[in-house]
């Protein structure tokens, strides 16, 4: 249990790291900005993700 909330945080970490990118590489590389963009849509999708996987199986082991 405790290793899907490490990823989910990991996954955060990514994001907010890709957006920083994002906004350092936007007038000089463009391209590079659209794949940190990418990195970054990825990483919360994956996230909210893990998110919603912990809490069902949490939810599942309190009803047992």
């Amino acid at each position: 249990m405790k290793s899907y909330k490490i990823s989910e945080i990991i996954y955060w970490c990514i994001a907010i790291v890709s957006i920083v990118e994002v906004f350092l590489t936007w007038d000089s590389n463009r391209k590079r900005a659209y794949i940190f963009f990418g990195f970054a849509i990825i990483s919360i999708l994956m996230a909210l993700f893990r998110r919603y996987y912990r809490n069902k199986f949490s939810r599942q082991k309190n009803r047992k």
